[in-house]
């Protein structure tokens, strides 16, 4: 098992920066990649940057340029940068851990306003 504790959800104007981090904890060696996804209501979850154990990373069309997904071995934690917020960003946030399953943290939220 693998727990996910997720922060730095909140609420910001249109054009600021919030960074989240996402803490792994238990069976963190069965890890290869780590994620973040975002479902805004009525839609479907959706990736928007992840980052495999060897460091390339992968992301949204809609974010790129704009968040950065980075990791801390070190600490068990990745992180995402994300500057230039739209109110289309507006979401609940959800780190992922994937190895032969995927874990999920509880989801934090973001709110950008116009």
């Amino acid at each position: 098992q693998v727990q996910l504790v997720e922060s730095g959800g909140g609420l910001v104007q249109a054009g600021g920066s919030l960074r989240l981090s996402c803490a792994a904890s238990g069976s963190i060696y069965s890890i290869n990649t780590m994620g973040w996804y975002r479902q805004a209501p009525g839609k479907q979850r959706e990736l928007v940057a992840a980052i495999a154990s060897g460091g390339s990373t992968n992301y949204a069309d809609s974010v790129k340029g704009r968040f950065a997904i980075s990791r801390d071995n070190a600490k068990n934690t990745v992180y995402l940068q994300m500057n230039s917020l739209k109110p289309e960003d507006t979401a609940v946030y959800y780190c992922a851990a994937e190895g032969s399953y995927v874990f999920w943290g509880q989801g934090t939220q973001v709110t950008v306003s116009s």
